[in-house]
């Protein structure tokens, strides 16, 4: 197996298989992209819909895989172990170590819990707690309304123009994969410096 987790990217998505599968097909393809770029996963953990999807591909094709998944979600989300995985108490604890080992995250389409991660981690780059990229794969305009919804942030002056930029959108798993590489931090962003421990 490819050893390589110091380059892990943190994938956000579904814990579901879609009805569409056009948006299964894109987490396949996802995994196999990330490892062709020389990048491994890490990732929210078991093997159920996207996110059992991406993992697979990235495992299959010798690449990394790393799940943090908290004990209580086992039973929602499955005990099946695809590469390496850590169990942990809680979902500030998970979320805080896919922060700590990913260099980049790519949010694919989900529901509740997708989104508030993505807006999460958005916010985090923002408060400049990370400055890694952030990155969207906007199967079949799954995301356009979120566009849109920032666009109207914008507009409305809750969002300065430039961090916008935050997250990059992108139309398929090959696009995204690269646009890893090509991001560029805002210079709008918040420019505060954090001396203790990220906040959870």
């Amino acid at each position: 197996m490819t050893h390589n987790n110091d380059n892990l990217v943190c994938v956000f998505c579904a814990s579901h298989d879609s009805t569409n599968p056009i948006y299964n097909e894109a987490a396949d393809n996802l995994g196999r992209e990330l490892v062709q770029a020389g990048y491994g996963l890490v990732y929210g953990g078991g093997g159920h819909g996207l996110m059992g999807r991406v993992a697979r591909g990235v495992f299959d094709n010798n690449g990394s895989v790393l799940g943090i998944i908290p004990h209580s979600l086992t039973k929602y989300e499955g005990t099946v172990e695809i590469g390496r995985t850590i169990l942990v108490d809680s979902m500030h604890e998970r979320k805080q170590l896919m922060n700590e080992h990913a260099t980049a995250f790519i949010a694919l389409p989900g529901g509740f819990g997708t989104l508030e991660e993505l807006l999460e981690i958005a916010t985090w780059s923002m408060l400049c707690i990370h400055s890694k990229p952030i990155i969207v794969l906007n199967t079949n305009g799954y995301y356009n309304a979120l566009g849109d919804m920032i666009d109207k942030a914008v507009e409305a002056g809750f969002v300065k123009p430039g961090n916008k930029e935050i997250i990059v959108m992108c139309d398929t798993p090959q696009e995204a994969v690269a646009a890893i590489k090509s991001y560029t931090v805002p210079t709008t962003r918040y420019g505060l410096t954090w001396t203790t421990a990220t906040p959870i």
